[in-house]
């Protein structure tokens, strides 16, 4: 829904919380879950939705008339997609998603192709004067790609550059804008500000540009201008968080190499302070292993005594060293939700993705946010709730945060 001054934001949550299989199985659960959350939020206006599409599902919702039932349900019922999340390529359910939520990265055609047929489905779908937004992996899993490999960076770029030149004719014969996010994490080949900035001056723009040139026609530099145009970063507020990143530092390094930021996905992780005796620490991995069951990739990134950081893939790891590590504090990619303060003495980064929203108050730097709390179903039986509910708390809590009311 359009929030803000002039309806400057659209605020959305992300249909990856359904747990579905299918288009028919999750336009089913979209019917049976976002008039209703309207009613309670939006009864009025017209009422933003963020779409996520397993490859799967993209191809089956373009056969037979899945599409133009789709958008009469939208016209019916005032609602309207702005954003789609493209980082799962295939099922989001199952017993281990794991590293495999990284697979096909982007340096295969199968991440091309199912991500050009997001951008189809997108432009089909996205009211006219409303911009779009796809966020998509961080290029890959770091422990797939050998440091500095030019020849994997190279594949990668060129076909970043592939999706812009759709993007640009999109726009030229449909009238649609959109852009496409990636979206850094832990462990992905690019997990912070920093890192995406420095791709983005290293490879993007000197080799991805004259890429894009040679096949329009343009020069190098308006090449340049139309990739800071349609490849923006996803800033997730809980990756953000578990990378240690100063909030306002970020922006403002995105800031000083022309990056935009496409998207921010309101979300919320663990933290909290390792304590130091045996008994408090097997107290702590008692509590944790609630937590470890899950099927997704849930990283750890820990402060230690000098201030260094440490980065372990998954919690099942940091848990095995748990009793001897020489860590200070942890954070952890378990997306928590967003009004929850903590879990069994945990702190949440609440706080963090709350400085956030006051950033975007302030300096208005992105227009789509989206709610992304998709563990609703792992979480701890005592934090369980109907999700109707839980998405309500959420919009309440992220409306408060920048200050606004329904």
């Amino acid at each position: 829904m359009q929030i803000g001054p002039d309806g400057f934001f659209h605020l959305t949550y992300c249909t990856k919380i359904h747990p579905t299989h299918g288009w028919e199985e999750l336009s089913a659960s979209i019917q049976g879950c976002v008039p209703a959350l309207k009613a309670r939020l939006s009864p009025t206006r017209p009422f933003g939705l963020g779409l996520r599409l397993s490859d799967a599902e993209s191809r089956e919702l373009l056969t037979g008339n899945h599409l133009p039932r789709f958008q009469d349900f939208l016209q019916r019922h005032d609602i309207y997609v702005f954003t789609l999340n493209g980082f799962p390529y295939g099922p989001f359910r199952g017993p281990s998603v794991k590293a495999e939520v990284f697979s096909p990265d982007w340096r295969e055609e199968a991440r091309v192709a199912y991500t050009e047929r997001l951008i189809g489905i997108l432009a089909a779908l996205l009211p006219h004067g409303v911009e779009g937004s796809i966020s998509t992996l961080p290029l890959s899993y770091k422990p797939w790609i050998v440091p500095g490999d030019g020849q994997e960076l190279g594949i990668i770029t060129a076909n970043l550059a592939r999706l812009v030149r759709v993007l640009i004719k999109v726009r030229e014969e449909q009238g649609k804008f959109i852009h496409l996010d990636l979206e850094p994490e832990a462990d992905g080949l690019l997990e912070n500000s920093a890192e995406f900035a420095d791709f983005f001056r290293r490879w993007l723009l000197p080799h991805g540009a004259p890429l894009l040139a040679g096949w329009t026609g343009m020069s190098v530099a308006e090449a340049q201008d139309q990739i800071r145009e349609h490849i923006q970063v996803c800033l997730d507020t809980c990756h953000l968080a578990v990378a240690y990143e100063d909030q306002a530092t970020a922006l403002d390094l995105f800031e000083a190499n022309g990056i935009k930021i496409g998207k921010v996905q309101v979300t919320s992780g663990l933290k909290f302070l390792i304590p130091e005796t045996r008994e408090e620490r097997r107290a702590l991995i008692r509590t944790l292993k609630t937590l470890d069951s899950s099927p997704y990739l849930h990283q750890v990134t820990a402060q230690r005594n000098d201030g260094t950081l440490y980065q372990y893939h998954d919690l099942a790891e940091a848990l095995s060293q748990l009793p001897a590590v020489l860590d200070r504090q942890w954070r952890i990619h378990f997306h928590m939700p967003l009004y929850a303060k903590g879990y069994e003495g945990l702190s949440s980064t609440q706080e963090e993705t709350r400085q956030v929203l006051l950033l975007l108050k302030e300096r208005s730097f992105c227009r789509h946010l989206e709610l992304e709390t998709y563990t609703w179903e792992i979480l701890p039986p005592a934090m369980q709730q109907n999700v109707l509910d839980s998405l309500e708390q959420e919009y309440r809590w992220t409306l408060e945060g920048l200050g606004l009311v329904t």
